[in-house]
């Protein structure tokens, strides 16, 4: 499953190292940044179930970034 972010990351270097604290505090997602996205999107997929989005929001602030889940397009059609 799939849960996508907005954020205020826009440096290629930032979102490498928190990719890696991401994969450091959830090993079994796979995360990764859109940063030519307007949003500066953050994608994190997780096997079988719904990534903690709670958690994932909380890291971010954590080191001084802000994120906020984007809603799914599919549920407004």
């Amino acid at each position: 499953m799939v849960e996508v972010f907005k954020t205020n990351v826009n440096n290629p270097k930032n979102a490498k190292s928190l990719v890696d604290i991401i994969h450091g505090h959830f090993p079994a997602y796979k995360a990764n940044f859109d940063l030519e996205d307007c949003d500066n999107i953050l994608r994190v997929e997780c096997t079988g179930t719904q990534p903690d989005a709670v958690c994932i929001i909380e890291v971010l602030e954590r080191t001084g970034y802000q994120a906020e889940v984007l809603p799914d397009e599919m549920e407004n059609h």
